[in-house]
């Protein structure tokens, strides 16, 4: 019996030393490094992001099998990369998180088979997948293996989208084909002057191109937040970001079959907001800030906006509206006087398209004057560009609710979810302006004859003007029609939303039989 009891004892100080070394994969002086650049460690960031306690540690005994270059000489267990589950909030999520000072953090075949794993178990239970990502690219010695192994990545991204919420955290460099598996996810988080993403770095655009940048100014979080648009969010450190990801995942559902979360609101149901009513300038043409509307309809005035820094003439993000999550979508005056351009196109279509895929509830803000005029943007390609707004609107099938707050011209009237692309409830301000284009437009081409003609032309415009403004610049003559169902008091538009979103919970819209649509990419 004692030496059973002996013998179980070993084994178990074996497990202990072994679990041991898992923790220390990397050299002290790759750990020292990581510090000196205020970067935590592979376990240090899961344990952070993950509710205290709740991380299960999977294949911690991994490692590589490549015989060649003398690699079986270094296999440390891991293999540079850590893998498991969690809790944030309460809520089970699988992660893997990059270890940058094993073996620079590169992919290989053991590494790759870990993260399909989880992506796999993610899927299969139906779990939100997070991605931390720290590597500096395939490990060389494995070649083609690894290769393959991203693939296989790739793969899963693609097979889960719209199926569980990815996210993908860039904690370090992402470079080459590695960068294909954050862009694929439902959103990317980077923190700023630590994390980089490129196809091809600094060295090799000089040499092919000739031009000189640096690392931060090719594909810093800064850049890829507010010029590219592949960073959603950007955070002034990691555990900033760390926890931007625990709050982002507070607005969406653990899958696409399971609702959104609810919280109950402190935010009574009924609260009107009488500054609404004075938030509209006077002068049609003078900005304002269309995220002050926003804030002062949600639950107690939270918005998480997405994509901050880039097209920042349309707004979009997650808030909540008597304790549901919401996506909030909406023009932005101050910025290009809130037309729609390529850019905010394609930004705001991508989010619709994700929150329709996550059952997430539809409210826009509109005031658009109309698409972005000139040979940049139609030699760009606003026709195609603008069409993916179109079409993402008109394929999702979430509730959907609007308010007109000023301008809504021509197509681009039609694009903001319009009644005729099935909108389940629109509703306008009485400052709400539905025509073809703006009065002086409108005049200008109209009468223009007329106007050649006039003994008086500035005198006469000025009349025409006045009687277009009269006749369309205002919501009724939609209203007529039964465009918008209802002209509200501003004050009186969180009631209103939170009455009509709650009606439109149970909403079912059959889809037609096909394979999938052919949005105009």
């Amino acid at each position: 019996m004692a030496a059973t009891d002996e013998s179980t004892r070993k084994k178990l100080e074996e497990l202990q030393r072994l679990r041991d070394q898992t923790l220390h994969a990397g050299s002290d002086k790759a750990v020292e490094r990581q510090r000196e650049q205020g970067k935590l460690l592979a376990r240090e960031r899961v344990e952070k992001l993950l509710d205290a306690g709740s991380f299960v540690e999977l294949d911690r005994y991994v490692r590589h099998r490549n015989p060649y270059f003398g690699m079986m000489d270094r296999r440390p267990y891991g293999d540079a990369v850590v893998t498991g589950y969690g809790t944030i909030f309460g809520r089970k999520v699988f992660v893997f998180s990059q270890d940058f000072t094993t073996f620079g953090g590169s992919l290989s075949e053991a590494f790759a088979e870990k993260i399909c794993k989880v992506m796999d178990l993610a899927a299969k239970f139906g779990c939100p997948v997070i991605g931390i990502n720290d590597s500096g690219g395939a490990r060389i010695q494995e070649g083609v293996v690894s290769l393959a192994g991203y693939a296989e990545i790739f793969w899963r991204n693609v097979q889960s989208s719209g199926v569980i919420p990815q996210i993908s955290l860039v904690m370090g460099p992402c470079a080459g084909g590695a960068v294909y598996s954050p862009a694929m996810t439902d959103f990317v988080l980077m923190v700023e002057e630590t994390s980089y993403m490129f196809i091809t770095g600094p060295d090799v655009v000089k040499t092919v191109t000739g031009e000189e940048v640096t690392f931060e100014e090719l594909g810093g979080a800064a850049t890829h937040a507010s010029k590219s648009g592949v960073a959603h969010f950007m955070s002034p450190d990691e555990e900033a970001c760390l926890e931007d990801a625990r709050y982002l995942l507070s607005f969406l559902p653990q899958n696409n079959l399971d609702p959104p979360p609810y919280h109950e609101p402190s935010d009574p149901a009924g609260r009107e907001d009488a500054e609404l009513d004075t938030l509209i300038p006077d002068n049609a043409n003078k900005p304002y800030d269309i995220k002050d509307v926003v804030r002062r309809v949600v639950d107690e005035g939270e918005f998480l906006e997405v994509h901050e820094r880039f097209a920042e003439n349309i707004v979009c993000g997650f808030a909540r509206l008597g304790g549901h999550p919401i996506g909030v979508v909406g023009n932005q005056p101050h910025a290009l006087a809130g037309v729609l351009d390529i850019n905010s196109s394609v930004k705001a279509a991508r989010f619709v398209r994700t929150c329709d895929a996550f059952s997430i509830p539809l409210v826009t803000f509109v005031d658009v004057p109309g698409f972005l005029p000139g040979t940049a943007q139609e030699w760009g390609g606003i026709i195609r560009h603008g069409a993916k707004l179109l079409y993402a609107y008109s394929e999702a099938t979430v509730p959907k609710l609007a308010v007109i707050t000023r301008k809504a011209y021509g197509g681009a009237y039609d694009v903001m979810s319009s009644k005729h692309i099935r909108a389940d409830f629109n509703f306008a301000w009485p400052t709400a302006e539905v025509a073809v284009m703006g009065p002086e437009g409108a005049v200008n081409i109209v009468f223009r004859k007329e106007l050649e003609e006039a003994s008086d032309p500035e005198g006469r415009r000025a009349e025409l003007v006045a009687d277009y403004k009269e006749q369309f610049a205002n919501p009724y003559v939609a209203a007529e029609r039964g465009y918008v169902d209802e002209v509200i008091e501003p004050r009186r538009t969180r009631p209103v939303l939170i009455d009509a979103l709650e009606t439109a919970l149970t909403k079912r819209e059959p889809r037609p039989r096909r394979k999938h649509g052919n949005i105009p990419l």
